[in-house]
């Protein structure tokens, strides 16, 4: 029998961002491309999303079926009436019609067959529709979740009503797959407890991110993240970096920054402010591609990740790919990353500059031998990288069907 998979992703990479969601089109493919000896897989997305520009009608489809996951994407318009309160719910409605639109457009890609698994990735919406699914038509679903919405740090910003929704659709999953162990607990501690838990980490792509061909060359900070000052705290390593120019002068300090976001204007001017932009002490890269993330890995010499609360960091998993130690903060699932024997860098509290300034010196002036970048790289490999995530994903559908 034909194992066919049907993926609801919450985020996925679109015509406006080629990077939202990127770590959920990992998850998709490290499934679909894992060999199996018991039984053939077929895949499909379906994804929908309010537009963010001018549309031709009010829905508009986009299929791509010669790739790896077939794929139908469809974009509607953020704007109905004009008015909030009622645009609201009639955004809602036309993103339920993309996705039945969706649904029976794979269907009928599968020869007019069903879906044996639905695997919804971020809830709320993803998992109602599996929900609706499996008491309809009797289809398990399990959830992978990523969402930090759900961490204490952002308990302001969940209601009531989201946290039993979540609570609910977690106890009905056939299996809910969370990508850390905090991640868990923190939809534990809201009532969202599955007969199967397993925990799956995010997926990197192992043979991207790999060691440099000369790794004396490296030197330098490298951050790489989304500019959202209130999770990431960039703003902190700035100030940071300012204040070790200043006490460490003799130090070669470079601190290289990639990443965009809603913060980026606000974080060049305190560069600006605090002249580290004048002398070269740092470099905002902008939007890079996966290649050139990748390489700016193997030529840094520690990646520092300042974060308020984080999930699961596929930065950090990405840094251990290449062999390149971390200073990040203890907070949700990092430690999960970087463990207290320091083998893999080091972990300070969060907000605590000082501590982040002691520990980039630390790392900075580490010997050669504290941090074996083959260690860090074959610990990767063998639980992030594509086979291992697939692998354990495919196992997870086998038992939920037996």
């Amino acid at each position: 029998m034909k194992l066919r998979v049907l993926h609801l992703p919450k985020w996925y990479p679109n015509r406006y961002d080629d990077q939202d969601g990127d770590f959920v089109a990992r998850h998709i493919a490290a499934i679909a491309q894992t060999p199996s000896a018991t039984e053939p897989l077929q895949t499909a997305v379906v994804f929908a999303a309010v537009a963010r520009g001018p549309l031709t009608s009010l829905i508009e489809e986009e299929v791509e079926l010669n790739v790896l996951v077939p794929t139908w994407r469809y974009y509607y318009r953020a704007q109905l009436t004009g008015i909030g309160w009622l645009d609201r719910p009639l955004k809602l409605l036309l993103w339920l019609v993309c996705i039945r639109c969706g649904m029976r457009a794979a269907r009928r890609y599968w020869d007019g067959q069903r879906p044996t698994i639905v695997h919804a990735h971020i809830m709320l919406r993803t998992g109602a529709v599996a929900l609706w699914l499996k008491w309809w038509h009797r289809i398990p679903y399990l959830i992978t979740e990523n969402w930090t919405i759900f961490l204490p740090a952002n308990a302001s910003r969940l209601g009531w009503l989201q946290g039993r929704i979540a609570a609910l659709l977690v106890r009905q999953a056939a299996a809910f797959t969370p990508v850390s162990e905090d991640l868990r607990l923190a939809l534990a501690r809201l009532g969202g407890t599955a007969t199967r838990t397993v925990i799956i980490p995010n997926v990197v792509d192992t043979n991207l991110f790999h060691l440099p061909e000369n790794p004396q060359a490296r030197q330098g900070l490298l951050n790489v993240a989304a500019f959202n000052e209130q999770a990431k705290n960039l703003s902190g390593i700035l100030r940071t970096v300012a204040r070790l120019r200043t006490t460490h002068p003799a130090l070669p300090l470079h601190l290289r920054i990639a990443g965009y976001g809603v913060a980026e204007a606000q974080m060049h001017q305190l560069a600006t402010d605090l002249g580290l932009l004048a002398d070269g002490t740092v470099e905002f890269l902008g939007k890079l591609s996966s290649i050139e993330v990748a390489e700016e890995m193997r030529r840094a010499q520690v990646f520092v990740l300042f974060s308020n609360y984080e999930n699961l960091p596929c930065v950090l998993i990405e840094a251990q790919a290449s062999g390149l130690p971390a200073v990040a903060t203890r907070v949700n699932g990092v430690p999960e990353l970087l463990p207290d024997d320091g083998s893999k860098g080091i972990l300070v509290p969060a907000g605590d500059e000082d501590a982040l300034a002691q520990a980039l010196l630390a790392v900075l002036q580490a010997p050669a031998t504290r941090f074996d970048a083959n260690t860090m790289r074959a610990a990767a490999v063998a639980r992030f990288s594509y086979p291992a995530v697939g692998q354990a994903f495919r196992q997870l559908y086998q038992q939920i069907l037996t």
